[in-house]
């Protein structure tokens, strides 16, 4: 199979280079190709001619997408728009990567692919009338919302939290926000995975699922775990206290969802053997990886 990503320089993208070895991949950063750009996008499938495109590209600078309004609706909305828009002119699959940003945080019980959204965020705004805007345009259509996302590239928790901890002896961490760590690394296993169901003929289960980590913590919990394998591998010599505090402690400019935890039920029986969500397993892999 002829893959187009887009999104290559992101966590996601990078880790899908890293595994996609059984299929031609074209895999383009937003120098390669910027998505809001409707006749950038025809032009670019009709030059490199894939069997699927999975789109990595989104604009992720949460805070600073409250003030970037604009900009976050092109690269989330109008961006998988023109992409889905391009891949049903040409009879292509499109795999979408979206976000628990589209939830309000206010349940109890984890979010399936059905529960209600209600984004309290530009970008969880942006994000979600980007699936809309998928939706509308292209049946043949995955949909793949995930959380908490952490790996060896790029900005993210884990790197954060080892830098902070290698210059201070003292952390304040926000303890009543929970969710599900993801290693970028099994996000692009599960789309890999799923890449011969889309090759059956008369394969119909398209549609919107979720992907997260196999258990929830706090982000407060979250970096304990962090110090605790960093050290145990090596990565770090002495690790921070690690204060917890509130959200009402910790403002922010873009409100986070308390509970952002998914069910991620839906694609592991599609996936089977294959689903791999083990976030502990993907922590300790990322800190032998930063630490080699």
């Amino acid at each position: 199979m002829k893959i187009l990503l887009t999104g290559a320089e992101g966590q996601f993208g990078r880790c899908f280079q890293d595994r996609c070895r059984d299929h031609t991949l074209v895999a383009l950063s937003r120098a390669g190709l910027d998505i809001t750009d409707r006749a950038a996008v025809r032009a670019a499938l009709a030059r490199h001619q894939p069997d699927l495109v999975v789109n990595g590209a989104a604009y992720t600078a949460v805070d600073r997408a409250e003030q970037q309004r604009q900009l976050a609706f092109a690269v989330n909305r109008d961006g998988p728009e023109n992409l889905a828009i391009g891949c049903a002119e040409r009879g292509l699959a499109l795999i979408h990567i979206s976000t628990d940003y589209v939830f309000d945080g206010t349940a109890t019980s984890p979010y399936l692919p059905e529960s209600a959204v209600n984004p309290q965020s530009v970008y969880g705004q942006s994000k979600w009338q980007g699936e809309e805007a998928v939706r509308s345009a292209l049946d043949q259509h995955l949909i793949i919302r995930t959380a908490w996302v952490f790996s060896e590239y790029g900005s993210n928790f884990v790197k954060t939290m080892l830098r902070l901890g290698a210059e201070r002896e003292q952390l304040s961490v926000v303890a009543d926000q929970r969710g599900c760590p993801t290693y970028a690394g099994h996000i692009a296993g599960a789309v890999l995975a799923l890449l011969p169901l889309l090759s059956r003929p008369g394969f119909e289960r398209w549609g919107t699922y979720h992907f997260g980590g196999d258990s929830f913590v706090s982000w407060h919990q979250f970096s304990q775990a962090i110090f605790a394998n960093a050290l145990s591998l090596g990565v770090l010599t002495h690790a921070p206290r690690v204060l917890s505090i509130s959200t009402e402690q910790y403002p922010t400019p873009a409100k986070r969802p308390a509970y952002s935890v998914l069910d991620s039920s839906g694609l592991q029986q599609l996936l089977q053997d294959q689903f791999d969500n083990d976030w502990q397993q993907g922590l300790r892999w990322v800190l032998a990886k930063l630490s080699g």
